[in-house]
């Protein structure tokens, strides 16, 4: 109960700083978009959080619109995303619209991604219906597995193969060894992995200690 209330709180006070913190990167991200591809500046994702309820996920927009594409594929459509979605994407600047998310309370700084719609028998199906018994985040182990090592598997069928297993187990892995300073660090890490994509550089150690996680569930 301590733990939830601390973490609300946390969450509301690092949304607000985040938001007034990266407003100048907001506002580029805008123009940057519009340059690249004329059309709304957001993309409301409809997705599964805590008790599997559904609710509208904020992001920057990074590919360009189609009517009718699959939008709950755990892979996106490469050849949609633009410039600087490319950009985004890599530096996750397209999650920062979700800090809105943090504070309706829909989300949270730390805990499993929100689940596709299409996707929730495979992401929360199972072992991993633990996942919905806490707030989604927009960082965990897994989306930083994710990140670190997901992205480099554009096709679907490999990426199920060998990134979705070991994504899943870590989803559950957070679940049962949450902890407030446990959340702090995988802050830290995050920030980590998004300079060693800014550099070019691969966390070698983090990837490493996210797969011995998976291996303690």
């Amino acid at each position: 109960m301590i733990y939830r209330f601390c973490k609300r709180l946390f969450d509301v006070g690092c949304a607000l700083i985040g938001i007034i913190g990266t407003a100048p990167i907001w506002l580029f991200s805008i123009v940057a978009t519009l340059i690249s591809d004329w059309g709304p500046l957001f993309y409301f994702a409809n997705r599964v959080g805590k008790d599997n309820k559904q609710f509208k996920m904020w992001k920057f927009r990074s590919m360009r619109v189609a009517r009718g594409a699959n939008e709950a594929s755990l892979r996106p459509d490469q050849n949609r995303i633009f410039w600087w979605g490319k950009w985004m994407r890599r530096l996750k600047i397209d999650e920062l619209p979700q800090l809105i998310n943090i504070l309706n309370g829909t989300m949270s700084i730390v805990g499993p991604r929100p689940a596709a719609v299409d996707q929730v028998g495979i992401t929360r199906g199972g072992e991993n219906a633990i996942a919905a018994t806490v707030p989604c985040g927009l960082t965990s182990q897994s989306s930083l597995w994710d990140y670190i090592y997901g992205d480099q598997f554009p096709d679907e069928a490999e990426y199920n193969e060998k990134v979705l297993p070991i994504r899943l187990k870590l989803d559950v892995y957070y679940v049962k060894h949450a902890s407030f300073f446990g959340d702090i660090k995988l802050i830290i890490w995050t920030v980590l992995a998004i300079l060693y994509t800014a550099l070019g550089k691969y966390p070698q150690w983090m990837h490493d200690k996210l797969v011995e996680y998976s291996k303690a569930v």
